[in-house]
């Protein structure tokens, strides 16, 4: 029997499935909707859809190494207590394998990647909803490269609440190149270096410095060079390699490095960008008793 679109969409209604889940579902039992409905509960994934509008902005970073290859990723869930749960942590390690094996190029591609169960990623991640209880999402990763003559700098702040990698060129002192990510992670630089910022970048904060100095009532005729030595002493504060090194304020991060040289790094921060949702309590209420 042929799967229709109006058939997947009633079976969503009443499990609260995903579509691909449901459109499976029909498919294996030959469009009976019934059916369909006890093969989803039976496989968990009718709860598991039910968390679908579900806000997930905890969770935890993790990094995973394997050779030249290091994955940073960031999975969420709707509350600290569950990632903190040991079945949510064996998915965030399983996740991490799988990237770094099926190198997807972006997050669609990664739900679409088959584990080695043959399931797929996001089949996987389903069925760990269904058993834990919340609702949580692979929400991005980067895939970093190295040769044998650099190193990874991998930290994780506060149990992975803040996750950073770092590429290091020029050594392969690993605790080193850890050292730099760490500063990255309580400093939060914008760019390794001042040749990495933008000439709009530059001109923008110009511009807003100049009316800031005007503002002030300075004399027009000692503005311009104001206004550089600020631009200047703010890109050093964004820039990594300008920073006071955080273990040793004493020296810049650049004069730590010595010969080694940073090219690549990244930081994620749990949750950073999604806006959480605040309910109002009745109508949580409410909206539970409409979807019973």
């Amino acid at each position: 029997m042929a799967v229709t679109a109006k058939m997947v969409k009633e079976l969503r209604e009443k499990t609260g499935a995903g579509m691909m889940d449901c459109k499976k579902a029909l498919v294996q039992t030959d469009g009976d909707i019934q059916a369909a409905v006890d093969f989803l509960r039976e496989k968990g994934l009718a709860a598991a859809g039910k968390k679908a509008d579900r806000i997930a902005a905890e969770g935890t970073t993790f990094i995973a190494e394997k050779g030249n290859e290091a994955v940073l990723l960031e999975v969420n869930a709707e509350t600290d207590f569950v990632a903190k749960n040991e079945g949510f942590q064996t998915l965030v390690k399983e996740l991490a394998e799988q990237l770094l094996s099926a190198k997807p190029e972006n997050v669609e591609a990664a739900l679409e990647s088959k584990m080695e169960s043959g399931a797929t990623v996001a089949e996987h991640i389903s069925s760990a909803i269904a058993t834990i209880g919340e609702k949580i999402t692979l929400r991005r990763f980067v895939i970093e490269t190295k040769t044998d003559a650099d190193a990874f700098g991998a930290y994780l702040h506060m149990g992975g609440r803040i996750g950073v990698l770092t590429v290091v060129e020029g050594t392969t002192d690993a605790a080193k190149a850890k050292d730099v990510a760490m500063h990255i992670a309580a400093i939060n630089p914008k760019y390794v270096s001042h040749d990495q910022i933008s000439s709009e970048e530059v001109e923008h904060e110009r511009k807003v410095l100049t009316e800031q100095a005007l503002n002030e009532g300075k004399p027009e005729n000692i503005v311009a060079k104001m206004v550089e030595g600020r631009l200047n002493k703010y890109f050093k504060e964004i820039c990594l390699l300008d920073q006071p090194f955080v273990k040793n304020p004493d020296e810049t991060v650049a004069k730590f490095l010595g010969d080694a040289k940073v090219t690549e790094f990244v930081r994620y921060e749990v949750g950073e960008g999604i806006e959480k949702r605040e309910d109002n309590f009745a109508e949580e209420v409410m909206n539970q008793v409409k979807g019973n």
